[in-house]
């Protein structure tokens, strides 16, 4: 059928109607069992700074589903200027026998979702299930997604602070994570208010000191593009968890030196966050990836353990929701099919 195939293209508000956080969390799951099965590869990743921002490619296959692709990824700061989004991804599946495309789908909600699905997934294995205190560093739409995947793990959160990039209240933030208490919602997965529900008795607001804020939290998450140390190792209490998103390109860090060699540390991919992550800046720690916690039980939570999660982004996660969202959309009639007869 090769004059009559063709290539179907999900744009993002294909990808609005089909996604969700339990579909999210789904696959992500189910990606890093099989990253911890061997059942999935990961190619080398491809992650190189521009003259005007970061431009990366990440790969992977699963043989046994006939699942090949790659997420073409980066970050441009300046989109801000223009009111868009600096985060921009697009996703490419292909069929394995042939190498003909099947499906190019809009990747900036599926990478929002399937990072904040991670860290859900991180918080429920690694976090004291008792946290009632949550920072975040950030305000952008992964800062949001973030803090609703943690309220989805931690239905005990009673209190969320944040720090902003210029030290000052965002009304628009508060808002964003206002809006979403008590929805629970489908579709535009870069809208915080679908990708969970956060409690009404939860309040929100403003850190003017990150070293407070962080002494103060039982879980802290770091969502910013990973330009340097974001607070002081001697606000750290134990027992603290944190979530590490922003450093996945060399030279990017948010934690304190010293931090890691005080933490157990779990990652995504050991190789990937020894090259990307914050593990770049401590090469010689002890870690283990979170696909060995999910299926072997590989990590057991002291109660005054800091633990770390440092989170990179695999292959397999964008892959495999893509997997799921290419059905999805096949059996709903949704996207656009174009000719691409070879």
């Amino acid at each position: 059928m090769r004059d009559t195939a063709q290539l179907l293209l999900l744009d993002r508000d294909a990808i609005a109607a089909l996604l969700t956080a339990d579909l999210a969390l789904h696959a992500v799951r189910d990606a890093f069992t099989l990253h911890s099965r061997r059942e999935g590869r990961v190619f080398p990743v491809v992650r190189e700074q521009l003259a005007d921002g970061v431009f990366g490619i990440k790969s992977g296959d699963v043989a046994a589903r006939r699942l090949l692709g790659f997420k073409a990824a980066g970050f441009w700061p300046a989109n801000r200027l223009h009111g868009g989004e600096p985060h921009q991804a697009t996703v490419m599946l292909f069929d394995p026998a042939t190498g003909r495309p099947m499906c190019l789908m809009d990747g900036n909600a599926i990478t929002t979702a399937r990072t904040a699905a991670a860290a859900e997934l991180g918080t429920l294995l690694l976090a004291r299930a008792d946290s009632t205190r949550l920072t975040v560093f950030g305000t952008g739409v992964q800062a949001r997604a973030q803090v609703a995947a943690a309220m989805r793990a931690l239905p005990a959160l009673a209190s969320v602070r944040y720090v902003s990039r210029d030290g000052k209240p965002d009304a628009r933030f508060e808002a964003a994570l206002a809006d979403q208490r008590n929805m629970r919602g489908v579709g535009d997965a870069s809208n915080v208010s679908n990708m969970g529900s956060v409690s009404d008795m939860c309040s929100i607001r403003h850190a003017p000191d990150a070293d407070i804020a962080v002494a103060d939290s039982d879980v802290v998450i770091t969502a910013t593009p990973g330009g340097g140390a974001l607070f002081n190792i001697d606000a750290v209490r134990p027992g603290t968890h944190f979530t590490c998103v922003g450093a996945d390109t060399r030279g990017k860090r948010e934690l304190p030196e010293g931090l890691l060699e005080r933490s157990r540390v779990v990652a995504d991919d050991r190789a990937q966050a020894l090259a990307l992550g914050e593990m770049q800046w401590a090469a010689d720690i002890e870690c283990v990836e979170l696909g060995d916690v999910l299926t072997g039980g590989a990590f057991t939570r002291a109660e005054n353990d800091v633990t770390v999660f440092d989170m990179t982004g695999l292959a397999l996660q964008d892959l495999v929701l893509g997997e799921c969202l290419f059905a999805a959309a096949l059996e709903a009639g949704v996207g656009n099919g174009v000719a691409w007869p070879w």
